[in-house]
């Protein structure tokens, strides 16, 4: 019989009861399997309900995780907008659900009460055609202006192109005006990006100078937009993990478990023991890798190479255990919904125990050039600054909120993969500028060290894989040999993994922040819908706010500070 090891779910907050004194406004409410509460919520009363969610003390949904928008064509209210937030004290997590008709797909847009909104709205008019009243900057974001049509709905053909000419490119309004020069200054406008290696080839800031100081900025991203959400909706579940390792691809391991640990909760399953502390290992070192490229990066652009040279041989370490566990090395494919593809080799804890003693070494190198380094600290203390408050009003989440003082980390607050049971730290700055964004990834290398460190003396024997033949496939010996397991082997790879109709959210601590993956089924073998949540997302939105009143120079060293991941920004 199968072992389809179902889980035991966390407690979660009650459901509050200032939201159901609303009475009227929410047209239902219910309990769902992935921790949220849900909400049905009628268009006209949207704007109460946020602002109660979020100005409640009772409730206090400090963090607009995603906004999203869902397509169904068959029903008479062809689309949705779906809500996700989450209160960090209470750790309340909510999905709010707006059901909208074809002929008037508008909403009142949630700028207001939190300036994430500006982003996610932006995305879902693009992609959508969703109009959010009162943005105040509602226009495409993804594709370009000339762009035809709203390609995630369902009726718009994946083949359709829309070419970009340079008469179309982005120019901001107030870049069209003719600048005036205030105390005799020079005031310009200047293009930063897209090039390598300051803006790292995929990132368009548009400047207004006066002299060297920035005084308006405004953001172009999509240069690397490959329409990841539209793609997988012809995918078979499992068939989606390449394209997920795509998004990140600094830390692509990380991707394909939160990606996998989202579909074993609509599939109400856990991976064995095995699969789950070795995902785990596998993602701490992935960690690892993705700060040192980031930090790496940054200190190149600041014109410190040899510490980059330091962090890229921590990268190539690395990048030899992934390849000895999956056969690749960049986009490594090795997660599977239920587990692992296979069992990492006989050599695997060796191979571990040298990383862990070889990898801190760079880092104390780096340490020693760097942290104390006048030259380094003259270009990133007081730089790029944010608060705390005003970080979280922006989404942000990750090493970057960290650094502004605010403790959220996906693995203490909502533990997955046994981090429960792990003892470790939350590195934590105050200042909230450049440099506190670098000590917190360096001290964050030295945590997941640790981590791995309980986590390689605990692997316990056993399957990597569930034992539930509509999740997995048969061994490959039983497979050519055995007619029951050849049927079994066709069914499942002709038709997929059969995940129940529902949706669900599942987030875990990505490298640079909160990763989450929204997930819609229509109980078939494919994805309904896949909505990712990327972390740089929230945090990139608000690097025009940074870099106004701020140096040209300074804006390279913030761009770095962020960890900017074009693939999981554009998707």
């Amino acid at each position: 019989m199968t072992d389809s090891r179902h889980k035991t779910e966390k407690p979660q907050p009650p459901f509050p009861a200032e939201l159901k004194a609303l009475g009227s406004q929410i047209l239902g409410s219910e309990k769902t399997g992935d921790g949220h509460h849900e909400m049905l919520v009628d268009r006209s009363r949207i704007l109460e309900v946020l602002r109660t969610v979020k100005e409640d003390p009772a409730i206090h949904c400090d963090l607009l995780v995603d906004i999203c928008g869902v397509d169904w064509p068959d029903r008479d209210d062809r689309f949705e907008v779906v809500y996700h937030l989450a209160a960090l004290e209470t750790g309340l997590r909510l999905r709010i659900r707006v059901p909208l008709k074809e002929e008037d797909p508008t909403m009142p847009s949630a700028f207001g009460l939190w300036k994430g909104a500006n982003w996610f709205e932006r995305e879902a008019w693009d992609l959508f055609g969703i109009h959010f009243e009162g943005h105040p900057n509602l226009k495409r974001l993804l594709t370009h202006e000339a762009f035809d049509g709203h390609p995630l709905r369902k009726d718009y053909e994946p083949g359709r192109r829309c070419l970009l000419t340079e008469d179309e490119i982005m120019t901001p309004e107030w870049a069209r005006e003719n600048p005036t020069d205030n105390d005799q200054f020079e005031t310009h406008i200047l293009n930063l990006g897209p090039s390598h290696p300051a803006t790292h080839g995929v990132l368009r800031t548009v400047v207004q100078l006066e002299g060297e100081v920035i005084r308006r900025a405004e953001c172009e991203i999509g240069y690397l937009h490959r329409c990841f959400e539209k793609m997988v909706e012809s995918q078979g579940w499992n068939q989606v993990i390449p394209y997920t390792d795509r998004l990140n691809y600094c830390s692509s391991m990380i991707n394909s478990v939160g990606y996998a640990l989202a579909v074993e909760k609509l599939l109400d399953v856990e991976a064995p023991p095995r699969a789950q502390i070795l995902r785990l290992i596998l993602s701490e070192f992935s960690r690892i890798m993705d700060h040192a490229v980031c930090l790496g990066a940054n200190l190149v652009d600041l014109g410190a190479v040899t510490g980059s040279r330091y962090f890229f041989q921590v990268r190539e370490e690395i990048y030899g255990l992934l390849e000895s566990c999956s056969g690749a090395r960049l986009t490594v494919s090795y997660a599977r919904i239920g587990g692992l593809s296979h069992d990492v080799p006989e050599n695997f804890s060796s191979q571990v125990r040298v990383l862990l003693d070889t990898i801190p070494g760079f880092i104390d190198d780096v340490e020693k050039l760097v942290t104390r380094n006048t030259i380094f600290r003259d270009r990133t203390e007081g730089v790029g600054v944010i608060s705390g408050a005003e970080a979280l009003a922006w989404g942000w989440t990750g090493p970057c909120l960290r650094a502004s003082g605010i403790p959220y980390d996906v693995r203490k607050a909502s533990p997955y993969l046994g981090y429960e049971n792990i003892e470790f730290d939350v590195p934590v700055a105050t200042t909230g500028d450049c440099y506190a964004r670098y000590l917190v990834r360096m001290e964050e290398m030295r945590q997941s060290l640790h981590i791995i460190r309980q986590a390689i003396d605990s692997i316990p024997g056993g399957p990597v894989m569930i034992d539930d033949p509509h999740i997995a496939p048969p061994e490959k010996s039983k497979a050519y040999n055995e007619m029951e397991s050849m049927i079994r082997h066709f069914k499942l790879l002709n038709d997929g993994i059969q995940v129940p109709a529902g949706n669900g959210y599942g987030f875990t601590e990505g490298a640079n922040g909160e990763l989450g993956y929204y997930l819609v089924s229509n109980g078939g073998g494919k994805p309904y819908r896949i909505k990712v949540r990327p972390p740089c997302f929230a945090i990139y939105q608000a690097y025009p706010h940074l870099l106004e009143g701020q140096m040209v120079s300074d804006a390279i060293a913030i761009l770095g500070s962020l960890n900017i991941i074009a693939g999981e920004l554009d998707r």
